[in-house]
Formats: structure tokens, C-alpha cells, sequence
């Protein structure tokens, strides 16, 4: 049997911490909105939608030519586009709702690895504080 074990935290970023969250999110959104909208003219056009390495390509050539996406963690950037190639996958699966409306209701988070993230959980649990993408959030509340 596996037990899944969840941990809840509070965090109190300061002002230059607080810009570069919001940056992340908007960041991630910009590319989820951007790709969607390649993605729907694709499916009009041929029926099929694009492929993830596709966008991750493009996204590459998105990043040279607007250099304010640099700025923020490419994970997360690249964590928008696999929620969106996931949610077009199980679109093309389904087919039983409109597909923009579902696309655009996916949570947008910071995304971290697996493996990075239980590194810093199990920091955040023995001290109070978390360190994200080279700052560190004194104040955190479990």
C-alpha cells in the first residue's frame, strides 16, 4: 500500500522575492496562452495538434528573440508546456468538452523536479526556511 504524506506551508516572500514569483507566473502563463494559440490553429488547420518537443523547440527560438522570459526558471516555463501538452492529449482522448475552456482552467504553480523538491522539503522541515531559484524565503509557516 502507499502512503502519500502532504505537507502545507505559508511563506512570506519579501518585495524583490514577490516580483520574481509574479514574473515566474506571468512568465508561464505567457507561454501557456502563446502555445495554446499555435496549438488551436495547428488542430483547425490539420486535425492534429503539435507535439511537445516541437513547442520546446520553438520555445527555444521564443526565448532568443524575447529575452525577459531568460530572467525566470526555465522549469517552469517548461512545466506550462507540458501541462498544456497534456491537456491537449487528453482532449484529443476525449473530445467530450471544448477544449479551451478546459485548457485554460489548469492551475499554473512552480513546478520543481522530484528530486529537488524532496531536498528542499526535508530542508524547509528541519528550518524555517526555503530556498527557490537562489532565494531564500526566511519566513515559512508549516
Amino acid at each position: 500500500m502507499i502512503v502519500n504524506k502532504a505537507y502545507k506551508f505559508r511563506i512570506y516572500p519579501n518585495k524583490e522575492q514577490e516580483v520574481l514569483i509574479n514574473k515566474t507566473f506571468g512568465c508561464s502563463r505567457f507561454v501557456f496562452n502563446h502555445f495554446l494559440a499555435k496549438w488551436d490553429n495547428a488542430y483547425k488547420e490539420t486535425g492534429k495538434g503539435l507535439t511537445y518537443n516541437s513547442c520546446s523547440a520553438q520555445l527555444t527560438q521564443l526565448k532568443k528573440e524575447l529575452t525577459w522570459l531568460k530572467e525566470i526558471d526555465s522549469i517552469a516555463i517548461q512545466s506550462s508546456l507540458k501541462n498544456l501538452a497534456d491537456a491537449y492529449s487528453r482532449f484529443l482522448r476525449s473530445k467530450t468538452i471544448d477544449h479551451v475552456l478546459s485548457l485554460r482552467k489548469i492551475l499554473f504553480s512552480l513546478t520543481r523536479q522530484s528530486i529537488q523538491m524532496a531536498i528542499l522539503l526535508l530542508m524547509v522541515i528541519k528550518s524555517n526556511y526555503l530556498n527557490l531559484d537562489g532565494f531564500v524565503l526566511q519566513k515559512v509557516v508549516k
